[in-house]
């Protein structure tokens, strides 16, 4: 059974970076599910896709967040990380990282995905 467990801190300071990552279990980053979203849910508003990374290590943005946004991955850890910089308390959010097979950019239905995380509350404030 796959699972995403996301990790992070839960309280960030105005302008500094967000750290979060998303661990992954039974099933290989590299080799197994081809594409690895960021998604969050800032209070009392919708879903907002953030950006992928496939299994070769490409990734894409959303146009919105790209100047601040950085995807990556740590194969040996099987782990996929969030770097959001400069962050505001409009970054508050629940953060989700989510599984898909196919290249899906911008997309927010949850049904698009095969797997979701529980997600993780971020706080920005000072």
């Amino acid at each position: 059974q796959v699972k995403l467990q996301e990790s992070g801190p839960g309280l960030v300071t105005p302008s500094q970076t967000l750290s979060l990552t998303c661990t992954v279990s039974g099933a290989s980053i590299a080799t197994g599910f081809d594409y690895w979203h960021w998604i969050r849910q800032p209070p009392g508003k919708g879903l907002e896709w953030m950006g992928v990374i496939s299994y070769s290590g490409s990734t894409y943005y959303s146009p919105h967040l790209k100047s601040r946004t950085f995807i990556a991955r740590d194969t040996p850890k099987n782990q996929v990380t969030l770097q959001l910089l400069s962050v505001t308390p409009e970054d508050t959010a629940v953060y989700f990282c989510a599984a898909s097979k196919t290249l899906i950019l911008g997309v927010t239905s949850k049904d698009a995905y095969e797997y979701w995380g529980q997600g993780t509350q971020v706080t920005v404030s000072s």
